[in-house]
């Protein structure tokens, strides 16, 4: 009996057949004027792809790390909400989709999805990759300019992936407080870089004002302990590439590692990580040391060595991102 095929390997296939015929150089010159255009200033009203050509290229470079970053986050949200299974879902700026292939990941089955992007092109590519995956053959892709004049439909999740650094302040601010106001659950992800953790404190900070309790990746939702300017919170998705994306840009490596900043927030009971491994754990002779947030607003270093028997095990086997202890989340 043939085993099921994974959401992930379903969207590798999906873009490969979506990509096929594409010249690798014309994707190549595409791929670096949008990226260009996306590490700039980028008005809400001017949708950054523009045709066909430009989302099939954009598609094969990002989808598959936003898949994976955002799958990462929803698996830790998962873990601090057991009882969560969404009935709706709404994916604001999701473009091609991605988000929605990894909330399918994390939670099988139908649900109502609907995702909100001011690129028709966007949209279009995403309704088509769709038909590959059952659990989103019926979602609404909506025209929806993203910012002030965004209005939301109650929904028990909302995700919004890379999108909170093409907005003004003003319009962060409108889109976290609509998701807050529409929604049960929120989860951001953006860059794992200093600016896109402060976007994701930013909104953290909303989140919380608005009654929301952090789920992920914080072990409590007071204050950050990290000081602005020093030092950032972010984390790891390890990236398969396949054979274009590997023309496309540029590399020879089979894989890649995208760093992501997120927040996972909610109205529901949630039991966050009791501490989360925030950096990667450096394992040396005989022990393991882990730099963990702790639930007391600190950062501390902690030594797992061989004395502590089945813990330090567990040590050797934990990632970055992953709750520590590893198991007091598990039911």
């Amino acid at each position: 009996m043939n085993a099921p095929v994974s959401p992930r390997d379903t969207l590798r296939t999906a873009l490969a057949a979506l990509l096929d015929g594409l010249p690798p150089k014309q994707a190549a010159q595409a791929v670096e004027r949008l990226i260009g255009h996306y590490r700039g200033a980028t008005p809400t009203d001017a949708p950054i792809l523009r045709d066909r050509a430009d989302v099939a290229a954009y598609a094969a470079y990002r989808m598959p790390a936003t898949f994976e970053a955002m799958r990462a986050a929803l698996a830790q949200f998962a873990r601090a909400v057991p009882d969560l299974t969404p009935g709706s879902h709404t994916d604001i700026g999701g473009g091609t989709g991605a988000a929605t292939w990894a909330v399918a990941a994390t939670w099988p089955g139908g649900r109502g999805v609907t995702v909100l992007d001011w690129a028709e092109p966007a949209l279009a590519l995403g309704r088509e990759l769709a038909t590959a995956n059952p659990a989103l053959r019926q979602a609404s892709w909506r025209r929806e300019r993203v910012g002030r004049a965004l209005t939301l439909d109650d929904t028990d999740l909302v995700t919004v992936s890379y999108v909170l650094n093409e907005l003004t302040a003003a319009d962060r601010a409108a889109l976290v407080d609509a998701a807050a106001a529409a929604a049960g659950s929120v989860v951001i992800v953006e860059a794992g870089t200093p600016a896109g953790y402060a976007r994701v404190i930013e909104a953290r900070d909303r989140l919380i004002a608005a009654g929301f309790r952090i789920a992920a990746p914080c072990p409590h939702s007071a204050r950050c302990p990290i000081v602005p300017g020093a030092d950032w919170c972010h984390f790891s998705a390890r990236v398969s590439r396949s054979s274009l994306h590997r023309q496309v840009k540029g590399g020879s490596l089979p894989y890649e590692d995208e760093k992501f900043s997120y927040v996972a927030a909610t109205r529901l009971p949630a039991a966050p990580a009791p501490s989360r491994v925030v950096r990667r754990p450096q394992i040396r002779k005989g022990q393991v040391l882990l730099d963990l947030c702790e639930p007391d607003e600190q950062l501390r270093r902690t030594t797992v060595t061989k004395r502590h028997g089945d813990l330090y095990r567990a040590a050797r086997d934990t990632e970055w991102g992953d709750p520590w202890p590893p198991h007091a989340q598990e039911p």
